[in-house]
């Protein structure tokens, strides 16, 4: 099994940054990509950024110029900076690793942790 524990988030003024934190740790060999999901009340959890084992990155279109996610290896942790805040980022943010194979696939989740933007 893979163990996923958050910190960071809080309660931030718009136009300010948070920092979310997210380190793996148990069964971590063969984890390729990691990510955040965010949902917000009566919304469905959705993407808002990936990076692959090679550091390949992907970005949600409405957070793309304001977040940047990065990964350490080394230390299986992965980061969310998350710059000029909207009180529409307001949501609990997941942290994800996935394992992938030809033949496996298993996606393991963190705890969440609210991020609330106030105007």
């Amino acid at each position: 099994q893979v163990q996923l524990v958050q910190s960071g988030g809080g309660l931030v003024e718009a136009g300010g940054s948070l920092r979310l934190s997210c380190a793996a740790s148990g069964s971590i060999f063969g984890i390729t990509d990691m990510g955040w999901y965010r949902q917000a009340p009566g919304n469905q959890r959705g993407l808002v950024a990936t990076i692959t084992s090679g550091g390949r990155t992907y970005y949600a279109d409405s957070v793309k110029g304001r977040f940047t996610i990065s990964r350490d290896n080394a230390k299986n942790t992965v980061d969310l900076q998350m710059n000029s805040l909207k009180p529409e980022d307001t949501a609990v943010y997941y942290c994800k690793a996935e394992k992938n194979g030809r033949a496996y696939h298993q996606d393991y989740w963190g705890q969440g942790t609210q991020v609330t933007v106030s105007s």
